[in-house]
C-alpha cells in the first residue's frame, strides 16, 4: 500500500505561485512515478506532471511547461509542485498519485484525496 497526502492549495489572484506538496509513505517503490492530476469541475481529470521516484526524468502536460516544476525530496519523501505564473483555467482540483511513467490517469494504482487550486482572474 501507498499513502499520499496533500497539501498547499488555496486561492489567487492570477499570476501568483503556490506551491502543492505531497507527502508519500508505504511501500512506494512499488511504483515507479510520482504524478500529478487535475480535475476542474465538468471536466476529466487530466495529467500536470510526473517524475521518477528515482530523480531525474520528468513529464509535462503542453498546457503547464514552462510554468510548473515538479520536484522530490528523500527524506521524508515529498513530492512538489511549484506552479507559476498560474492562470484561471488552471482552476480545479490537484491530485498526487502514485504509479507508471505514464500521463494516463487509470493507470495510476494509488491516489491522495485533493488539494482546491482556485486563481482568480
Amino acid at each position: 500500500q501507498v499513502q499520499l497526502v496533500e497539501s498547499g492549495g488555496g486561492l489567487v489572484q492570477a499570476g501568483a505561485s503556490l506551491r502543492l506538496s505531497c507527502a508519500a509513505s508505504g511501500h512506494i517503490f512499488e511504483t515507479n512515478t510520482a504524478g500529478w492530476f487535475r480535475q476542474a469541475p465538468g471536466k476529466e481529470r487530466e495529467f500536470v506532471a510526473a517524475i521518477r521516484w528515482s530523480g531525474g526524468r520528468t513529464l509535462y502536460a503542453d498546457s503547464v511547461k514552462g510554468r510548473f516544476t515538479i520536484s522530490r525530496d528523500n527524506a521524508p519523501i515529498t513530492v512538489y509542485l511549484q506552479m507559476n505564473s498560474l492562470k484561471p483555467e488552471d482552476t480545479a482540483v490537484y491530485y498526487c498519485a502514485a504509479g507508471p511513467f505514464q500521463t494516463i490517469p487509470t493507470l495510476y494504482q494509488y491516489w491522495g484525496q485533493g488539494t482546491q487550486v482556485t486563481v482568480s482572474s
